[in-house]
């Protein structure tokens, strides 16, 4: 297994930072005789996009749930800050900082835009009306979400009062990354963030990720498309057959390259 130490021609350093932000050492996780993840070490800095790529079965999936709370590696230690976590369950991992869209989204259709970016997480009004009669500050969360997608750049989505229903799939899209941005204040994993959009959508998406990444905010995604990969990662780490097959960036390989490590075809 290689691993590129870079640094991005943008100039950003990665390694030379104060550490990981969120590390992996070792994870094992099995299911009966079926090994999901066996011994990976993954390792994601400041301000960076760290793509995971691999083919089925590779153990992407059960990765990225043993970093954010969805499964408990039987061996091995996940840090945030440098410091051991434990995560049990998903909200663990959210209490942590680390917000988590998956490729299905996991929005509310008939609730607005402003509903869904605080789904889970409704403001209450301030006094009695809201530690009594529990109503919702509906106009303050409205106002955080405008803030929230301005800062994001989000210039499709003008009004937080329509339905997600009545969205684009970009725009779905957009409304869970605002959400994973507006809370996780560590880490935010992308699950196949593109799959299932267009051409002008999918471009949207990854120069949202790239407003994340300008601040500060590390994102991991999980990708199949590897021009997008290519496009917006700044260091990709290869799963093999539940191992890290590499860690490499597009500046040291090509796509091709990358397939053939990713398929067993080359070494790194």
């Amino acid at each position: 297994m290689t691993t590129i130490d870079a640094t991005p021609a943008d100039g950003r350093t990665r390694e030379g930072d104060a550490g990981p932000v969120l590390q992996a050492r070792g994870l094992v996780k099995t299911y009966g005789h079926v090994v999901g993840l066996d011994g990976v070490d993954l390792e994601l800095y400041r301000g960076e996009v760290l793509a995971i790529i691999g083919d089925n079965g590779a153990g992407k999936s059960t990765l990225v749930k043993c970093l954010t709370g969805a499964e408990i590696p039987d061996r091995g230690e996940v840090l945030v800050d440098g410091e051991p976590v434990h995560f049990k369950r998903p909200q663990d991992a959210r209490a942590a900082g680390i917000e988590t869209v998956y490729q299905t989204l996991a929005v509310a259709p008939s609730l607005d835009v402003a509903a869904n970016l605080f789904l889970g997480r409704e403001v209450r009004r301030k006094g009695v009306l809201g530690s009594v009669l529990r109503i919702t500050d509906r106009s303050g969360m409205r106002d955080r979400a405008r803030r929230e997608l301005r800062e994001l750049g989000i210039s499709t989505l003008q009004d937080v009062t329509v339905p997600v229903e009545n969205l684009s799939g970009g725009q779905r899209q957009a409304v869970a990354v605002a959400r994973a941005a507006a809370f996780g204040s560590k880490v935010v994993v992308l699950d196949e963030p593109t799959a299932a959009l267009g051409v002008r959508e999918s471009g949207q998406v990854l120069e949202l990720v790239r407003t994340l990444r300008d601040k500060g905010v590390p994102v991991i995604i999980i990708s199949h498309n590897m021009p997008h990969v290519f496009e917006i990662a700044d260091r990709i780490h290869i799963q093999r057959l539940g191992r890290r097959a590499a860690t490499i960036t597009p500046q040291t390989h090509t796509m091709t390259q990358a397939v053939a490590i990713m398929t067993g075809a080359a070494d790194a």
